[in-house]
C-alpha cells in the first residue's frame, strides 16, 4: 500500500442543493410578511401611492427599539438565504443574491404598509432591514454549507429523533408557545371559559402560589414526557429537556423585557412558577425511566388535568392586568401570531401523542 493511500483525505462537501435552507428561508420570509402586515386591514382608497415613502422625510422620532427590531428581524433571513443559494452561488456572490432578495422583500413590505392605517413606512426601516440581512449573510459565509445541512447536524438529529420530524417540530415550537401570557407558567391550551364553567374570584379564595405551582408542574411533566416519547431511547433526554426548559425561560424573559422594559423581564417568574418547575423536574428525572406506554398515560393525564384546571379555576388577577398591558405594548403586531402558537401547540401535541400510541407500545 502506498503511503499516500494511508493519509486521511480532506472531506469535500458535495455540490448539492440545500432544500432545508430553502424551506426555512421561505418560511421565515412568510413570517416577516405576516408580522409586518397584520392585521391586513388595507385601505387602498387613501390616495397615497405605494412608493411615497421613498422620498418622504425621516420620522421625527426614531427610537433605538424600532431600529434594533428592524435589524434583528432580517439577520436570520440573510443568514438562511446564503445557504439557500448553494451550490449555484457561493460566498460573496450568494451574499449579493441574499442581500438583493432581502431588499426586495423589505421594499415590498414597506410599500404595502402604505395602505395600512396602523403602519408608517419609512426609509429608516428599509435601511435597517437591509443592514440586518447584510449582517446575517456575513455570519453565514465563514461557516460554509456543512453548518446547516452537514453531517454533524444530520448525525445529531438521527441520534436524537431518528425519522420523527413531527416530534422534533413540537420540541422546537414549545418555547415560542410560552411567549403569550398565561394564567400559570407553561399553561398553554387556554381557550377561555367558553367550554368549562369558570369560578368567580369573589366567591372562592385560592392560594395563587399553590395553584400555579401545581399547574406548572403538571404542564412540565406532561410536556417533557410527551417530547421524550419523540426521542430515541439512547438520546440524552434529561439533558435535552433541561436545555429546552432553560431556553424557554430565556425566550420568555427576552420578549417580556421587549414588551414592558428590561426591569420587568422577570416579573412573570413567580414563586409558584419556580416551585412548579422544580417539583416537576424532580418527578421527571424519575419518570424518564418508565416504559413508553407508562409515559404515554402519565403525559396524557397531566396535560388533560392541567388543561381542565387552567380553564375551570379562576384566572389570577395579576394575569388579567398583564394581559391588558400586553395588548397595548410594543409588540402589538406580533401578539396574534404568538397567541395562535400558544393556543394551537397543546391540541397538536395531544393529537400527535394519541396517534403514536401504538408506536410507544412497540418500543417496550
Amino acid at each position: 500500500m502506498h503511503s499516500e493511500d494511508q493519509r486521511p483525505r480532506k472531506f469535500i462537501w458535495p455540490l448539492q442543493a440545500m432544500p432545508l435552507a430553502r424551506a426555512m428561508s421561505l418560511s421565515y420570509a412568510l413570517l416577516i410578511v405576516y408580522i409586518s402586515l397584520t392585521p391586513f386591514d388595507f385601505n387602498f382608497q387613501n390616495g397615497i401611492p405605494p412608493w411615497a415613502w421613498l422620498d418622504a422625510p425621516l420620522p421625527r422620532f426614531i427610537t433605538l427599539f424600532d431600529v434594533s427590531v428592524n435589524i434583528l428581524a432580517y439577520i436570520p433571513l440573510g443568514f438562511l438565504l446564503v445557504f439557500a443559494c448553494y451550490p449555484r452561488w457561493r460566498n460573496f456572490t450568494a451574499l449579493g443574491v441574499a442581500l438583493g432578495l432581502s431588499a426586495i422583500l423589505a421594499m415590498s413590505v414597506e410599500s404595502l404598509q402604505t395602505w395600512l392605517p396602523t403602519r408608517i413606512p419609512s426609509q429608516m426601516d428599509w435601511w435597517a432591514n437591509v443592514l440586518g440581512a447584510l449582517l446575517g449573510g456575513l455570519l453565514a459565509i465563514p461557516m460554509g454549507p456543512q453548518w446547516l445541512s452537514g453531517s454533524a447536524i444530520r448525525r445529531r438529529f438521527d441520534q436524537w429523533f431518528g425519522l420523527n420530524w413531527s416530534g422534533c417540530a413540537l420540541l422546537l415550537l414549545f418555547p415560542w408557545s410560552q411567549i403569550y401570557p398565561q394564567s400559570s407558567w407553561l399553561g398553554t391550551g387556554v381557550w377561555g371559559h367558553a367550554i368549562f364553567a369558570s369560578v368567580d374570584w369573589g366567591t372562592m379564595v385560592i392560594n395563587h402560589v399553590l395553584q400555579e405551582a401545581v399547574i406548572t408542574a403538571l404542564c412540565w411533566v406532561g410536556t417533557a414526557l410527551l417530547l421524550s416519547l419523540g426521542m430515541r431511547a439512547k438520546a440524552p433526554q434529561w439533558k435535552i429537556l433541561n436545555i429546552l426548559l432553560c431556553l424557554t425561560v430565556i425566550i420568555k424573559v427576552i420578549f417580556t423585557a421587549l414588551q414592558f422594559g428590561v426591569e420587568f423581564g422577570l416579573l412573570w417568574l413567580t414563586a409558584g412558577a419556580i416551585w412548579g418547575m422544580v417539583l416537576g423536574s424532580i418527578f421527571l428525572k424519575w419518570a424518564l425511566n418508565f416504559t413508553g406506554i407508562t409515559k404515554f398515560w402519565i403525559s396524557l393525564s397531566c396535560l388533560l388535568s392541567a388543561t381542565i384546571a387552567i380553564n375551570v379555576l379562576p384566572d389570577n388577577p395579576y394575569f388579567i392586568l398583564t394581559l391588558r398591558h400586553w395588548n397595548q405594548g410594543r409588540l402589538i403586531h406580533f401578539h396574534e401570531l404568538t397567541q395562535w402558537v400558544s393556543v394551537a401547540w397543546l391540541p397538536l401535541a395531544l393529537i400527535w401523542l394519541i396517534s403514536h400510541k401504538s408506536a410507544f407500545t412497540l418500543k417496550d
